[in-house]
């Protein structure tokens, strides 16, 4: 009888890490910073965020798949001084009058081991949508010690240029090159 029942156990284990079903966490506002940095006419290399941000992230570690889905409020940029935040906010640049939101939708994550290493998908400024890949720089996933859920955070980055989202004015002065960067923390529901 307690061969059977072992035999139960194992089976059922294996079954449940066979199955196991994606999961989805919620990202989280306050720890989740999207930044961008260019060069500006060669004197500095600027770097500015986004301060309101939302969306899922959605992992299945057994199948190695997953699905990011960020939503940035181009309203909420912030670069440290008022005027310039609105100047930014014009038609020449994010046009947030037309186009208050920036979104990222991916297409394909990519694992190395147990963790994500690339991100594939859309991104979308001022309305027009271009492929670009996310690289994973770190990620970690733990339960999370004050809210006592499981928690995921990661770091990204990739490369765009300005000027191929209608935002290229003042190129190449201020720089058509912009490096995007996100740190996000994610939170189970």
């Amino acid at each position: 009888m307690k061969r059977f029942a072992l035999a139960g156990l194992i089976a059922t284990a294996f079954a449940a890490s066979s199955f196991a079903a994606p999961e989805t966490y919620d990202i989280d506002p306050t720890h989740t910073a999207p930044r961008f940095e260019y060069s500006h006419f060669g004197y500095s290399t600027q770097i500015h965020r986004f301060d309101k941000t939302s969306g899922t992230v959605t992992i299945d570690r057994e199948a190695k798949t997953g699905a990011v889905d960020v939503t940035i409020d181009a309203t909420s940029v912030n670069t440290g001084f008022d005027t310039f935040d609105g100047h930014i906010q014009e038609k020449d640049f994010f046009d947030t009058a037309t186009y208050p939101t920036i979104t990222f939708k991916s297409t394909k994550v990519t694992f190395d081991g147990d963790k994500p290493a690339t991100v594939e998908g859309d991104l979308t400024i001022k309305g027009v949508t271009k492929p670009v890949t996310l690289t994973v720089t770190s990620f970690h996933s733990m339960p999370h010690p004050i809210k006592k859920k499981d928690a995921i955070g990661a770091n990204a980055t990739t490369q765009i240029k300005r000027s191929e989202f209608n935002a290229g004015k003042y190129a190449p002065y201020v720089s058509d090159d912009v490096t995007l960067s996100i740190a996000l923390e994610a939170i189970k529901p």
